[in-house]
């Protein structure tokens, strides 16, 4: 089968297109006919030598990526069947080997697509609307009236992040930059803030949950505008490793999350997906040989929702 492996840490040359031997899956596993991969920030990190590159430094051939839909051609699971067709964010935090054409999977890392989606729009809703739904309902548990704050309001992450929060009926707020506050407001949210235009301190307050995908100086300022007693979850790995701390110095609650394969959590956005009440939004479309291009396109930091491979 066809996959693209990486043959070093380093720059997008170091990933090769090539040809290997097709995975075998055991008990509880499915084998899926990739069909498209959502490429996440993780994956650049992970490319250059951060992220999860501890965990593939070993391995042979290097096979990155987690964001997959496509359908089953084989199965030792009862939960899946041939010739259905899934998505979702396979063995994270762990080693995906999602670029390639068949990929060996968890059946319970997995839901069924909704049949009203494409396979570009499902792979797109897989790691980044996970971190969100994890993060917004899973761990800070978002009620209706709740003043909610997502940052980089415009990205993969935070595009879910303002859906999901509006559908528990959260009052939203998100942050980006000008360019992007008509996306934004298109998203649900009820407020825009140009990260650019004013220190956030002047432009809201009483927040009583932030959601950080940018970490370090942000957590400072998101402090500044929350309620005593809210609640600040940041994501960015490396970069928020004081939240904690400095949330209980000013009377909050703060931590990281690192989001994880959960095939239930995955049919939950299935069934807001269907309906069209949560939107992956895909700017672009790369070919299997251009993983490289899709990489650098994440690497300029703005990227609108989420870029996606077909292969």
């Amino acid at each position: 089968m066809k996959a693209i492996i990486l043959t070093n840490f380093g720059g997008v040359e170091n990933l090769v297109l090539t040809d290997v031997a097709k995975p075998a899956s055991t008990d509880n596993d499915v084998l899926v006919q990739v069909k498209a991969i959502s490429v996440n920030p993780v994956d650049v990190k992970t490319r250059s030598g951060k992220g999860m590159s501890g965990l593939l430094q070993h391995e042979s051939p290097m096979i990155l990526g987690w964001d997959i839909s496509g359908f089953v051609t084989e199965s030792k699971s009862p939960l899946l069947n041939p010739g259905d067709e899934v998505f979702g964010m396979v063995n994270f935090p762990g080693i995906g080997k999602a670029y390639a054409e068949y990929v060996v999977a968890p059946a319970s890392h997995l839901a069924l697509k909704p049949a009203s989606i494409s396979h570009k729009e499902a792979a797109a809703a897989s790691l980044a609307a996970l971190t969100a739904w994890q993060a917004i309902v899973s761990h800070a548990q978002v009620q209706a009236g709740q003043r909610v704050l997502i940052h980089a309001a415009a990205g993969g992450v935070g595009h879910f992040a303002v859906q999901i929060a509006k559908q528990l009926g959260a009052y939203v707020i998100g942050t980006s930059s000008a360019a992007n506050k008509e996306f934004v407001l298109s998203l649900g949210a009820d407020e825009h803030i140009d990260y650019k235009a004013q220190p956030l301190a002047e432009a809201t307050h009483d927040i009583d949950f932030v959601l950080d995908t940018i970490g370090d100086e942000n957590i400072d300022s998101s402090l500044e505008v929350m309620k005593k007693g809210g609640t600040i979850i940041s994501i960015p790995s490396g970069k928020n490793e004081a939240v904690k701390a400095k949330a209980e110095a000013k009377g909050m609650i703060g931590f990281p999350i690192r989001v994880h394969s959960n095939g239930e959590d995955m049919q939950k956005l299935a069934d807001l997906l269907a309906v069209g009440r949560v939107r992956a939004h895909v700017s672009q479309t790369f070919a299997f040989d251009e993983m490289g291009e899709a990489h650098l396109q994440i690497e300029t930091g703005k990227t609108q929702g989420k870029v996606v491979v077909l292969v």
